[in-house]
């Protein structure tokens, strides 16, 4: 059998959508929250010699009384101006307007540029010496802690070397997410499962009570002490029915137990004063700083106004005196070095500006949706979805994505997400559109007033739901029940 081999050229035509390198670095300016906005700005400004930080306006550092805007006014941003749109056609004509555009710019730092002199440099150096000296120490840490008690015991050097490995291995509720014999398999010294015992023994005798367990029930165990009260009910109930008390199954303990039913009710009372995760006082919660992007105000005629926020985003242009350089014209190396810094430079400066150009027709359309939102209050918000908001600024769904992604808004009811504003809803029985919020509200509300020694089923509360106007089926008042963290009917139950 033979197969012959040839050559064909054949001609056709297909679309198909590529992005510029350069217009995926607009979406990616547009994303970035107001923080990391500013790490990649000052990124740009230490890689990039022809984009510096443009100064201050003397106007804005000491207004005149009763003349232009006030020291703490944001910048006024000319949003109507058409944003550059990429492509590898238009590079001589938008340098040449960049050659115009800085014809208007002050003439400071034209040839002598921005560098820092030398006691600049001193003071610089003093001031973060200074910083460095008045910074908070770093808090100590649950290893730590336990390191500097195990160090009291007088223990054979196995024993010590395993009892601080198993330290090391604690997660950060305190516990060892491994049995005994697994750890000591690859603790990689020759040691018994006798000395990795005494170890462990050695190890949940510290402080705070609890550390070193393998389980809950381990861990609530161990904080039991001769002078706790209710010890014996305790250590059975923690022991033998730790799933019955989860699951609020009382009647089943006190038949097992011989227990009344008030000597239950009192000693589970008393385990929640035990800490199911006693290392967790050791891992500081991270402070989130939120700087919002955008400011919503009421104008003269009442309608809510969306300002940017950008007062802590420098403002940047591209330095005069390299742009005197290209007018110099230089060797051939030096212009084309310098042309590709100008066009990073004007492609940053072009990609910021239409961030702030899209976020504010994006924030403005959806406050103009939820404006009972501002009004009222979150009880008044509307079911909005994303692409409503797409169809009305005439942009992609996925661009209204990216650009409320981590954005807050300033709002005389507080600092919200964005995202905040956008809620799934459904059609009630009268014709009503409802927010799926205000559903899981009036759901919670329904079961704080239920009586909780007869708490309504999911199809009680279906029939309630429905008695305030909301028709929902008994699974969709389960999911949101569960969603919500709210308990089953038994585990509701007060005894």
């Amino acid at each position: 059998m033979h197969i012959a081999l040839s050559q064909q050229m054949r001609m056709g035509m297909r679309q198909e959508m590529r992005l510029a390198p350069r217009m995926i670095q607009s979406m990616e300016i547009l994303q970035l929250p107001m923080f990391a906005l500013q790490e990649r700005i000052d990124q740009e400004l230490a890689e990039n010699i022809c984009l510096e930080q443009e100064p201050r306006r003397p106007e804005l550092l000491e207004p005149d009384a009763g003349e232009g805007p006030p020291a703490d006014a944001a910048p006024e941003h000319d949003f109507d101006r058409e944003p550059l749109i990429a492509g590898q056609e238009n590079g001589a004509a938008d340098f040449e307007r960049l050659l115009e555009i800085s014809q208007d710019w002050p003439e400071d730092n034209y040839t002598s540029g921005s560098r820092p002199s030398s006691n600049q440099i001193e003071e610089s150096g003093d001031r973060a010496h200074d910083l460095m000296a008045n910074a908070e120490s770093r808090p100590q840490t649950l290893q730590e802690y336990l390191l500097e008690q195990f160090a009291y015991f007088d223990v054979a050097d196995n024993v010590r070397a395993f009892g601080e490995y198993l330290i090391q291995n604690l997660d950060e509720d305190g516990r060892l997410q491994s049995s005994l014999p697994e750890m000591v398999q690859v603790f990689g010294r020759s040691i018994t499962l006798e000395e990795a015992q005494e170890a462990l023994r050695l190890v949940q005798k510290l402080d705070p009570p609890g550390v070193g367990a393998r389980d809950l029930r381990e861990c609530l165990l161990l904080q039991i002490t001769p002078q706790t009260p209710f010890r014996e009910v305790l250590t059975t109930l923690i022991s033998s029915h730790l799933d019955d008390i989860l699951q609020n199954r009382l009647p089943h303990i006190e038949r097992r137990t011989g227990y009344s039913l008030e000597l239950i009710k009192a000693a589970i009372e008393q385990m929640r004063e035990l800490n199911p995760h006693p290392g967790r006082g050791f891992a500081p919660a991270p402070v989130q700083t939120i700087t919002p992007d955008l400011r919503v105000e009421k104008d003269e005629s009442g309608r809510w106004i969306v300002k940017i926020i950008d007062e802590y985003v420098p403002r940047l242009r591209i330095s005069p005196r390299y742009l005197k350089m290209l007018e110099g014209n230089p060797d051939p190396a030096t212009r084309d070095f310098i042309r590709k810094k100008v066009e990073s430079a004007r492609w940053l400066i072009e990609s910021i500006e239409q961030r702030y150009q899209t976020l504010r027709k994006v924030a403005q359309a959806i406050v103009d949706k939820q404006e009972e939102f501002l009004e009222y209050g979150p009880d008044a918000i509307q079911p909005l979805k994303m692409q409503q908001i797409a169809d009305i600024v005439g942009v992609h769904v996925t661009t209204v994505s990216r650009a409320v992604d981590d954005k807050y808004i300033e709002t005389p009811r507080g600092v919200f997400p964005l995202k905040r504003f956008f809620a799934g809803g459904t059609t009630t029985a009268t014709g009503e559109e409802v927010a799926w919020e205000n559903l899981r509200r009036k759901l919670k509300e329904i079961i704080d007033h239920e009586d909780k020694s007869n708490p309504l089923s999911d199809d009680d509360l279906v029939k309630e739901m429905a008695k305030h106007g909301y028709e929902l089926a008994r699974r969709t008042v389960t999911k949101y029940r569960k969603a919500m963290g709210i308990p089953s009917l038994r585990q509701r139950r007060v005894y």
